[in-house]
């Protein structure tokens, strides 16, 4: 469906515009007069400052994700930016108190990059660009409380991060340990697994290798369940996707750790898994290559043996965790010429590493059930393993699960029917079909487990192996700990002290912030390490307690952690004595609306919801999740793919302000399509959004009626038109159908145009209230010319802060409606119908019409949608 109509019964498009309109279109100064005139006012007024304390109004927090200041604006920004401001301006037209602030979230790697190519500080670029974001929003007319600014790079800022370091590490979440991670040897720095495309860098293409380094975590594994449970409470205002993604990466499971014996091994080897009943099925064991397991199993094997296992890893180092996790990789693997026991029956299981299974997942080892697991299936298939089949699908079990019934001696009873006629298991054996047997069934070749339910045999199995002390239940989570350490320069200074005999000690709170040092001296070229670690003067300092000398430590904070909670610090952005007032939480926090792009579904959030609960835990803030509601819109296109320098298919956000406006490229953002979709700027008309928006602003240079005068009589038609958007403009809003609002504005312009122009005429009193409704309402997509407008109503300033008239219930009873009739896809018809019609004498009225009549023709009409009163719909062929 064309992005120009996002609903079929609007019936006019932006570019229907540019052949009906008369309207003339200034490009040259006349719009950017409007604009300078009132963003001056906004400045001066400070109209968007919200209200303290005393303010009794009731209290919305609109908040948009914070942009990374990499440069100029681009049509990305344009669109999040507008969106929140729709919803901002909205509510403070409600009578709310709102608070929509704006910072920069301001580390981070890039600025480094672009400062060792300039040989330059990373402060200058990132606040020269700054400066120019600046000035592009506020050219774009966004209604920040710019009184709130941060900048996640300021002192003032990262002194909250490494005091939130210190409360973490108080609780015991955040610790310090060796593990293998994403390694870039060309930015010299960590990468987490999502800054990984295909083994490579996605900032500068390099191979990604895996590297074992001490680095600091936070213990965010500690938060999983309430993580994963407490997602319950934003169904329905966050996006499903969204959730479901949380929930996936959380990836809890439910099970038992099941303890196998190594043979010529002391320590018994645990393992996972979620199906402790298929155990009798375990045909081989698998160990992760890089886990110290593997490692060490091979370290007394033939030299054969280590040599491929040896460069088996190489390879293995340079895969990333996710594309491990692929389904439909190949399976590679080293049989380490070990056996492990199985704890149920005995049996020996050789022992591989193969790169399907993480070193970090479960205790990074596996029982290999091919018959009823995919990928251990593929793998018994790729090297000629055995495949053992331990429950029957081919008796479905269907209805509620039976219970486990036993007999005196506490055997289990068989508790299903037997089935005389079912298919044969040799013709679905996973070893014939190359097709794992995963469905219900009953349990066979399993010992005194034969017969049970799946649900059954899962509770007695773990029974068995607790009674035998070889297992436990147990739960186990595909989430890890948040690797927070970074080896750059250009971010936030870990608080912790190096003593020489090994011990590591907190900066005290009295001594943050721990300033970044000067660059002057500093090479900040990637070399391995931190290059805070060669900053002498820096690094080298004292125990305050003692006097003794210690060393900083050289790493800093992932930029994860900045964003993490900074909802909060706008609620006190100046202070010095704390991150945040926990009085302005309580009376802000949580956000109301947040908005941003979907590609911040996992991470930002996940760590966002963290910390708000730790702070929870501490007694910081009454409530537990940080975004009561979530919208993510889609990306900004061109002719079908993605904006890019290097496609050179960009639309420079600065060039379309200059050329038309702020409020014209704002109208043809917002009717470009639903919120959530992406939107396709060749689709956009801004030609289109300029004649709009002038079509508008001359109805107010026409109303001849006083500004005092009574809303009452009037032309029936257009006060029916206006109250009937007065109704449903809230709707529209709440449920971000942003496009549709544009579309009705447009259908009310044009109402009240036909009216002067061939109706009761510009006196008419509801000429003025169709004509301030539009101002009223337009200022949240078109807030310059709704200020002009208001203006030459005869109102004083700020339209912006006018609380919306409530609409009348007696001019919302239709007698009759408009109804679109559409050939096509396009509007052929339009007819005045009672607002109680049925299709079926809808149908009858569009087909006797003589316009449809024509536009018809000879086509062959193959469909007919009737959606009465509103519109009826022919698809035809010819």
């Amino acid at each position: 469906m064309s992005l120009r109509s996002p609903l079929p019964e609007i019936g006019r498009s932006l570019s229907e515009y540019l052949s009906s309109s008369t309207e003339p279109v200034d490009e040259s100064s006349s719009a950017h007069a409007i604009q300078a005139k009132w963003q001056k006012y906004w400045a001066d007024d400070e109209t968007f400052l919200a209200g303290g304390a005393e303010d009794s109004r009731p209290r919305k927090y609109v908040l948009a994700m914070f942009p990374y200041p990499s440069g100029d604006l681009h049509m990305g920004h344009a669109e999040n930016y507008l969106y929140s401001d729709i919803v901002a301006r909205f509510w403070r037209h409600r009578g709310h108190n709102v608070l929509n602030p704006i910072g920069w979230d301001s580390f981070g790697l890039p600025a480094e990059n672009a400062a060792i190519r300039r040989g330059a500080d990373p402060r200058e670029w990132t606040y020269q660009n700054i400066a120019q974001q600046k000035e592009g929003f506020k050219a774009y007319g966004v209604s920040f409380d710019w009184t709130r600014e941060l900048h996640t790079s300021d002192p003032e800022y990262y002194h909250w991060n490494q005091w939130l370091f210190l409360k973490l590490h108080e609780r015991g979440l955040a610790y310090r340990k060796k593990s293998p991670v994403n390694w870039c040897p060309n930015d010299q720095t960590v990468l987490a697994n999502e800054q990984v495309v295909d083994g490579r860098c996605e900032r500068c293409g390099a191979e990604v290798i895996k590297k074992k380094l001490t680095q600091w975590y936070f213990k965010i594994t500690d938060y999983a369940d309430r993580l994963l449970d407490d997602l319950n409470q934003l169904e329905g205002s966050w996006p499903h996707k969204v959730l479901q993604m949380q929930r996936n990466w959380i990836g809890r499971s439910i099970g038992a750790d099941v303890d196998f014996v190594i043979e010529g091994r002391e320590e018994p080897v645990t393992v996972f898994s979620t199906r402790p009943d298929t155990l009798h099925g375990a045909t081989f064991f698998v160990v992760a290559p890089d886990a110290e397991l593997a490692s060490e199993l091979v370290a007394d094997a033939p030299a054969e043996v280590r040599e491929r296992f040896a460069e088996y890893l190489a390879k293995v180092q340079k895969t990333t965790d996710i594309d491990r996790q692929a389904t439909d990789r190949p399976k590679t693997g080293v049989f380490l010429e070990r056996y492990a026991i199985n704890p149920v029956n005995g049996e020996k299981l050789p022992i591989w590493a193969a790169d399907y299974v993480l070193a970090d997942y479960g205790h990074g080892a596996v029982m290999a059930v091919p018959a009823h697991d995919q990928r251990d299936l593929d793998f018994a298939r790729a090297f000629d393993l055995p495949v053992k089949v331990v429950v029957d699908t081919t008796a479905p079990i269907t209805g509620a699960m039976p219970v486990i019934e036993v007999d005196e001696d506490g055997v289990p009873i068989d508790t299903l029917p037997a089935l005389d006629d079912k298919p044969s298991l040799d013709d679905q054996h996973p070893s014939v079909t190359g097709v794992a047997l995963s469905g219900e069934g009953r349990m066979i070749n399993s010992g005194d487990l034969n017969g049970l339910s799946k649900r059954n045999a899962v509770a007695r199995a773990i029974e068995q192996l607790t009674a035998n002390g070889t297992g436990r239940a147990a739960k186990n989570y595909r989430l890890r700990d948040w690797l927070i350490s970074r080896q750059r320069f250009w971010g936030t200074p870990i608080p912790m002290l190096h003593a020489e005999d090994g011990r590591i000690i907190p900066v005290p709170e009295d001594q943050l912030p721990v300033k970044l040092p000067s660059v002057e001296g500093l090479d900040l070229s990637p070399k391995g390490a931190s290059p805070l670690g060669a900053a002498e003067s820096w690094v080298r300092t004292v125990d305050p307690a003692s006097g003794d000398p210690v060393l900083r430590d050289p790493d800093t904070m992932d930029t994860f952690v900045d964003s993490s909670w900074y909802f909060l610090r706008f609620l006190a952005p100046n202070s010095d004595q704390f991150a945040f007032d926990p009085k302005e939480a309580a009376r802000w926090a949580p956000v109301d609306s947040y908005i941003g792009g979907v590609e911040h579904a996992i991470l930002h959030l996940l760590y966002a919801r963290f910390i708000t609960k730790v702070l929870f835990d501490i007694g910081l803030i009454d409530f537990t999740e940080p975004f009561s509601s979530l919208i993510n819109q889609g990306m900004v296109i061109l002719d079908g793919a993605k904006m890019s320098k290097s496609k050179g298919n960009l639309v420079l956000f600065q060039e379309e302000l200059d050329k038309f406006g702020a409020d014209a490229l704002r109208v043809g953002l917002a009717f470009a399509g639903p919120v959530e979709d992406d939107k396709d700027w060749a689709d956009v008309s801004m030609t289109g959004a300029q004649k709009f928006l002038a079509r508008a602003l001359r109805l107010s240079h026409d109303v001849a009626s006083p500004v005092d005068v009574l809303f009452k009589g009037g032309d029936a038609a257009l006060r029916r038109g206006t109250h009937r958007l007065l109704a449903d403009a809230p709707s529209l809003i709440e449920h971000t159908k942003f496009n549709v609002l544009v579309a009705r504005l447009m259908e009310l312009v044009n109402l009240t145009r036909k009216t002067i122009d061939t109706g009761s005429g510009a006196a008419d009193p509801a000429v003025r209230e169709a004509t301030e409704t539009i101002a009223v309402m337009l200022d949240l997509i078109a807030p310059h010319t709704a200020e002009e407008m208001w203006e030459i109503l005869g109102h004083e300033p700020s339209v912006g802060l006018v609380t919306w008239r409530q609409a009348d219930p007696a001019l919302l009873v239709e007698d009759s409606v408009t109804a679109v009739v559409q050939i096509g896809g396009k509007v052929r018809a339009q007819l005045e119908v009672p607002a109680r019609i049925s299709e079926a004498d809808l149908e009858a009225l569009a087909r006797a019409d003589e316009r449809v009549i024509r536009a018809l023709g000879d086509k062959e009409i193959v469909r007919v949608i009737v959606r009465a009163p509103k519109i009826v719909s022919f698809a035809v062929k010819g």
